[in-house]
């Protein structure tokens, strides 16, 4: 199993723009995506959906329908990071060998409000995105 690569969102920008062939995967409730918010050009495939949260079970499958060729580099990204790491494990699981998540995801950490998008990730960062 291949590792998975971590960079901020900033770091991860630069890379994607840099990289030939990079596929930006985010991998949040479509829900989200949709009205949160979501870097432009990213693709939605949900590792988890509301309600329950569930892992998808079909979510390496979906990938592959989309990014047939494991060796395509793919920048994961989630809210915060931590469900992109997950998925990014389970895609290097299913032999997936380019995979980077974006730490901090899309909106950031809690600040001591409990907002997001205040303290990092990529709209905090001013980076490009979009609602749909």
């Amino acid at each position: 199993m291949s590792s998975v690569k971590s960079l901020t969102p900033p770091e991860a920008w630069a890379s994607f723009n840099e990289t030939d062939g990079a596929v930006l995967l985010d991998v949040r409730d479509p829900l989200e995506f949709s009205y949160v918010g979501h870097p432009c050009g990213a693709i939605n495939i949900p590792w988890k959906k509301a309600p329950d949260w569930k892992v998808e079970p079909d979510f390496a499958d979906r990938v592959r329908q989309t990014v047939p060729k494991a060796d395509t580099p793919i920048f994961l990204l989630c809210r915060s990071g931590q469900r992109s790491l997950d998925a990014a494990k389970a895609l290097a699981a299913a032999g997936y060998s380019d995979l980077t998540n974006i730490e901090q995801g899309f909106e950031g950490p809690l600040d001591e409000r409990k907002h997001r998008s205040s303290l990092g990730g990529w709209r905090f960062h001013g980076l490009p995105w979009e609602q749909s």
